[in-house]
């Protein structure tokens, strides 16, 4: 049995890539890497990639909305977070801009208020300054501006 990849004609990868991309907002290096997945000739992925984008298939700038809108819900996650998140899918410095502009920063602050003192409360057998850098380590790890997370863990009381 032949190990070698059996090709697929432009037409058919545009298929299987159409379906892959209507199922979910993609970005042009998951397409990328989904081309090469399917065995397609390098050659032909520019022509694909642009099908795909004149079709409206693939749309860099609405799949960096999505990410950001959908970390920051479903995982609450923080802006650094989401930036390099977007930068490893091989965003472009100007799409991750305009896409960060799409978190609205009441919620932002609400959302990382409510992990502060959920995750502070969660500490409360722990030493107060050991609950402090717990939590703002927590906090820093979810993605959010050290700035920020300083100012918000410090408004915590002391001893209770």
């Amino acid at each position: 049995m032949s190990l070698q990849k059996k090709h697929l004609t432009k037409e058919q990868a545009i298929m299987k890539l159409r379906q892959y991309c209507a199922y979910q907002e993609r970005s042009h290096s998951e397409v990328q890497q989904k081309l090469w997945d399917l065995g397609v000739w390098k050659s032909e992925h520019d022509a694909i990639i642009s099908s795909l984008i004149e079709d409206d298939y693939l749309n860099e700038e609405r799949f960096a909305t999505a990410f950001v809108g959908g970390k920051f819900r479903m995982k609450d996650w923080g802006r650094k977070k989401i930036y390099y998140g977007l930068k490893e899918k091989g965003v472009s410095e100007y799409v991750i801009k305009r896409a960060m502009k799409e978190l609205d920063d009441e919620a932002y602050r609400k959302t990382l208020h409510e992990l502060a003192e959920k995750k502070y409360a969660s500490l409360k057998g722990e030493q107060y300054l050991l609950r402090k850098k717990k939590t703002m380590n927590y906090l820093l790890q979810k993605g959010y501006e050290p700035a920020l997370v300083t100012s918000i863990v410090n408004s915590f009381g002391g001893k209770e």
